[in-house]
C-alpha cells in the first residue's frame, strides 16, 4: 500500500483516485474549492463531474493541501495546464520529503510552448522529486469510474519511475503500458484535443463519416509531423497516446473538446460554447500554443490552423473547410513528413 494524493477533482482526477483505492492504496483526493469537498464528504459523490458514481469509503477529501501531501509517496497533479504552475510553486511550500510526480494532463501552455513536464521542472524545486511521469492515453472518467476496460501509458524519461506508476495504478481493468517517450506521450495527449475539436466541427456541420475520418487520419498526420520534430519517437503516434487517443476524443459524447466543436460548428459563438461547457476544454487555450509553435517552427499543420482561425479570427467553419478541400495538391506519404 502507498500513501498516494490527487491533486484535482474534476472527472479525471475523481476516477483515477478511485483506481488507486481498488487498488488498495492510502488515497486523498485534494480539491481546492472548499464547498465541493464538504458536499463530497456529506454526499460521497462528485455531483458536478460524476454525479451518479458512488466514492469509495476509503476515500478521504481535502482542502488543506499541506494536510492533503502530508507524508505521501506520490502526487499525481490533475488540474488544467492553466493551474499547473501555480499548484506547483503551492507545493513548493508544502512538501516536507522528495515525492514522485505524476500528472494526468493533457495541454501545450501559450507562449512558452511548455508541456505540461516542463512546467512542473520550472516551478517544483527539484529537492523534492526526481523525475516526472505523465499518464496518459484513451481514457475517459465517465467509464474509468464504472471500471470498463482502460488501457494507458505512463511514460518518463527514467523507466523505475515510469514502472512504479505503473504499478502503482495497474489493475484488471485499468491496464498500464510504459514508455520512455514523455515528449511524444505528452505532445501526442496535448494535440489530440485540437483535432478533436475540429471532428467535433465537422459533426456540428452536418458532415459524414468519410469527412470525420480525413480529419481524424490528417490530424494524426499533424501530431506526428509536430511531436517528431519536437523529439518524439513516431512510433508513439500508433500507439494508445497517438491514435488511440485521438479516436476516442474525435469519436465520443464524453469528449469535451468534442462537444465543443460540435457547438462550434453549429455556429455558437465561442464564449457561449464555453459558458454552456461549464469546464475546461483544453484544446481551444491548446490551439493557441501549437499555431504559435507551428509559425515559429514553419510546420505546416492546416487543420491547426484552420481550427485556430475558426476560435481566434472568427472565420466561419465553412470557410475553413472549403480551404482546406483546396489546398494544394500533393503526394499522402511524402506530405506526412514535409
Amino acid at each position: 500500500m502507498s500513501k498516494v494524493a490527487v491533486l484535482g477533482a474534476g472527472s479525471w482526477g475523481t476516477a483515477l483516485a478511485m483506481v488507486l483505492c481498488d487498488n488498495g492504496h492510502d488515497v486523498r483526493l485534494w480539491t481546492h474549492n472548499k464547498e465541493q469537498k464538504h458536499v463530497m464528504e456529506v454526499e460521497r459523490k462528485n455531483q458536478k463531474y460524476l454525479p451518479d458514481i458512488a466514492l469509495p469509503a476509503s476515500l478521504a477529501i481535502y482542502n488543506d493541501l499541506s494536510q492533503a501531501i502530508k507524508e505521501v509517496e506520490a502526487i499525481v497533479m490533475v488540474v488544467p495546464t492553466k493551474a499547473i504552475r501555480e499548484l506547483c510553486l503551492k507545493l513548493n511550500d508544502v512538501l516536507t520529503n522528495k515525492v514522485v510526480i505524476i500528472h494526468g494532463s493533457k495541454g501545450i501552455e501559450p507562449n512558452s510552448h511548455y508541456r505540461i513536464s516542463e512546467m512542473i521542472k520550472e516551478e517544483l524545486d527539484p529537492v523534492f522529486y526526481d523525475n516526472v511521469v505523465a499518464l496518459s492515453g484513451p481514457s475517459h472518467a465517465e467509464e474509468v469510474s464504472v471500471k470498463h476496460p482502460t488501457t494507458v501509458t505512463a511514460a518518463s524519461e527514467d523507466e523505475q519511475s515510469a514502472v512504479y506508476t505503473q504499478d502503482l495504478f495497474i489493475n484488471p481493468y485499468f491496464r498500464v503500458y510504459t514508455s520512455q517517450d514523455i515528449i511524444g506521450v505528452e505532445l501526442g495527449g496535448a494535440l489530440k484535443n485540437i483535432i478533436a475539436l475540429g471532428a467535433g466541427i465537422s459533426d456540428g456541420l452536418g458532415y459524414g463519416d468519410n469527412a470525420k475520418a480525413a480529419l481524424i487520419t490528417r490530424g494524426l498526420t499533424e501530431i506526428s509531423r509536430m511531436a517528431t520534430k519536437k523529439g518524439a519517437n513516431p512510433l508513439t503516434f500508433i500507439g494508445l497516446s497517438g491514435v488511440g487517443d485521438l479516436i476516442v476524443t474525435c469519436t465520443s459524447v464524453h469528449s469535451r473538446n468534442w462537444r465543443a466543436g460540435n457547438m462550434l460548428g453549429k455556429g455558437l459563438p465561442l464564449q457561449e460554447v464555453l459558458d454552456n461547457m461549464g469546464m475546461t476544454v483544453e484544446g481551444i487555450r491548446t490551439t493557441e500554443a501549437v499555431y504559435q509553435l507551428a509559425q515559429e517552427e514553419k510546420i505546416e499543420m492546416p487543420i491547426t490552423t484552420g481550427i485556430h482561425d475558426v476560435i481566434y479570427e472568427r472565420r466561419t467553419p465553412k470557410e475553413v473547410v472549403d480551404a482546406l478541400m483546396t489546398r494544394t495538391k500533393t503526394t499522402e506519404v511524402d506530405d506526412i513528413s514535409s
